[in-house]
């Protein structure tokens, strides 16, 4: 009789109790899952310390408590952010009386002084975790605090407090001084702070408050010639000093930058600076309460609909009918823009806070920044129209290249019928582009996934397909997979191939690395060699070469393509004695598509071996290709006596 799915009997499964249930206390969740607080563990999320750290000292600036932060560099990886604010509070904590708030705000998650707006009007860091999460990943961090004319002292060691806080004698100063040096066990043994990076940090807060002075130090034992030992940073003009330095005197749409700063009572503060630069790369970088937000967000979008809607207004006044047709895209062509936020509570995704979500953003910023960009097109109408009549142009170009991509595409599947399964590239000419030959709709999603869509298709085959050494021809026009290929190439077999029809200018066979993968590149190959010659011959053709294995210790991974540079890795690549995890790829879709992205189709990190043939070997290739793939399995048999005697390993 079947068992019942709910059975609890003792010869249903493993019991599952209370005892099973196992609680994280303290910092305890930050150790054993990073990534959820920081991202991960690579030097990305290493530099996420740094900024947590350096986004509370500004926060005390923001709020009017701070003009002065210094960012130093020490040997061996130690950091040390010191600001002139209030100082963390050190006084006992109400709900814990037997520690102080200092200890309670670097050992406890969602403990700080941001939640209610009552102490900080706007700040960076309303999660509540960043002081925490970065003493819980750091192998030691000390606090020193100046407060009342006296000076206190902590020190906690993987998030755990050594010891109660104790007071350093008097002092003429104020603020927090906080020093630490990221946990090799969490971040790995090379992971190492980069000065350029922490440099471009520091310099970029500067601009996005005008109040504060920040002062750069770095031994100089670290530095490269990039970076100096020292600076000091402080910008009146806040972004558009930044802007201004940006430009470096290129030449402009209009003469004058549209910036501005606005404070809205109760609501928040939008400062912006944006030049229209033709000859530069474009770019827009935003910010809120200080927080980078590269990932754009909310207050981007209120900023791309406000010069959308009053440069479309502008042209309407002056009865300019190709108005309509402005896109923000458009409007953001050869823009470089800053816009900064400082509002109450945002929203971000994520705790990493990449990007902002919070519908009042928008609306603000829009609503600001709208007002002013009216008045600033109505004091200059010439340079109005100048900006008006370039962005039109814009979109012409865009509109343009929209319709000869939509004829090009039409004249090529009118010629050709694509395959329903290709994910084919977005580029119209040959040359540049690739496509990918996968084995099966798992390693074909990922690579769809991973791939460049401008220059990279894919077309998933299911299984192993037509061995055509050794088919009959009818079967050959018969075969669903060997069509849908020749389909997606439209150069023709035999003496009917055109070299300048074919539509892409590498084929890539990309199996995975193992024996079935081995086989399948091996059926691909014969089919190529019997069929494309031409191509083969041309240089068309290629391996891909997918990793087998993942190296892992800390934040650095390598792969490994087989067993011998496996252990190559292990020697070349971590230190004696490291321990190592090493696990081993089923398929290519058992890799994540950013994996599959940077080991085997990224250009310039990637292997690819041409196939080719010599025109002194072809004679051989020939006969080698009938032993091994033709029609008589006798070929196949002695071929395998004579050589199973260097067979040392099989691979099943």
């Amino acid at each position: 009789m079947a068992k019942d799915l709910f059975d609890n009997s003792p010869s249903g499964g493993k019991d599952y109790t209370a005892k099973d249930i196992e609680v994280l206390e303290g910092l305890e969740p930050v150790r054993r899952r990073p990534g959820m607080y920081i991202g991960g563990t690579d030097i990305t999320a290493l530099h996420h310390l740094a900024a947590e750290i350096l986004d509370n000292s500004m926060d005390e600036a923001v709020a009017g408590h701070a003009s002065r932060i210094e960012i130093e560099l020490k040997p061996d990886n130690v950091l040390t952010v010191r600001d002139n604010g209030r100082g963390i509070p050190v006084d006992p904590h109400p709900k814990f009386k037997n520690k102080s708030a200092l200890e309670v705000i670097m050992t406890t998650l969602h403990a700080g002084g941001k939640f209610d707006g009552k102490v900080y009007e706007t700040s960076g860091g309303l999660h509540g975790v960043g002081a925490s999460v970065v003493n819980a990943l750091s192998e030691w961090m000390e606090v020193d605090v100046f407060r009342n004319k006296t000076g206190h002292k902590m020190r906690f060691e993987r998030g755990k407090p050594i010891g109660k806080l104790k007071e350093t004698g008097s002092a003429n100063r104020r603020g927090t001084f906080v020093t630490f040096k990221p946990d090799t066990q969490i971040f790995g043994d090379d992971a190492r702070f980069s000065p350029a990076r922490l440099y471009r940090m520091a310099k970029s807060k500067s601009y996005l408050f005008r109040g504060v002075e920040i002062l750069w130090k770095c031994d100089p034992s670290l530095l490269d010639e990039r970076t100096p030992a020292e600076d000091t940073f402080h910008f009146p003009g806040g972004l558009t000093d930044y802007l201004g330095g940006e430009i470096g005197g290129k030449a402009t749409v209009t003469p004058r930058l549209f910036f501005g700063r606005s404070e809205q009572n109760g609501k928040g503060t939008v400062e912006w600076a944006i030049a229209w630069v033709p000859e530069l790369e474009p770019f827009l970088q935003s910010y809120c309460n200080t927080i980078p937000t590269p990932a754009g967000g909310t207050h981007e979008q209120g900023l791309r609909n406000a010069l959308t809607r009053g440069l479309r207004a502008h042209g309407e006044r002056m009865n300019n009918k190709k108005t309509a047709a402005i896109m923000p895209d458009d409007v953001m062509e050869s823009a470089r823009a800053m816009l900064s936020v400082f509002i109450r509570e945002p929203e971000f995704q994520g705790q990493t806070k990449d990007k902002l979500s919070s519908p009042d953003a928008q609306r603000l910023v829009e609503n600001v920044v709208r007002d002013h960009f009216d008045h600033w097109l109505a004091e200059d109408p010439a340079a109005a129209d100048r900006l008006l009549d370039f962005v039109i142009d814009q979109a012409e170009t865009r509109m343009k290249r929209r319709q000869e991509k939509e004829v090009s595409r039409k004249a090529a599947t009118r010629k050709l019928r694509l395959p329903g399964k290709l994910a084919d590239c977005t580029r119209d000419a040959a040359a540049g582009t690739e496509i990918f030959l996968v084995e099966g709709d798992s390693a074909g999603g990922s690579a769809k996934q991973g791939r460049d869509r401008a220059t990279q298709a894919i077309l998933p085959l299911r299984g192993k397909i037509l061995n055509v050494a050794s088919a009959a021809a009818g079967k050959l026009a018969q075969n669903q997979e060997l069509s849908d290929l020749m389909q997606a190439l439209g150069c023709g077999t035999g003496a009917k191939y055109k070299e300048d029809a074919l539509r892409y200018e590498r084929i890539i066979v990309m199996t995975d690395a193992d024996v079935d993968g081995a086989h399948i590149a091996s059926l691909l190959l014969t089919f190529f060699y019997r069929e494309t010659p031409q191509l083969i011959k041309n240089g068309h053709l290629f391996l891909a070469m997918p990793p087998l294995y993942r190296l892992t210790h800390g934040s650095k991974s390598v792969y490994a393509r087989d067993d011998k540079h496996r252990e190559e890795l292990l020697k070349s690549e971590f230190k004696a004695n490291a321990k190592v995890e090493v696990s081993r790829f089923k398929g290519l879709g058992e890799m994540m598509p950013a994996q599959l992205k940077e080991t085997t189709m990224k250009p310039g990190s990637r292997i690819l071996i041409r196939v080719d043939i010599a025109d002194d070997g072809r004679q051989e290739t020939e006969n080698m290709v009938e032993r091994l793939m033709g029609k008589k399995p006798e070929l196949r048999f002695q071929f395998i006596q004579e050589n199973a005697q260097f067979v040392k390993e099989v691979d099943v």
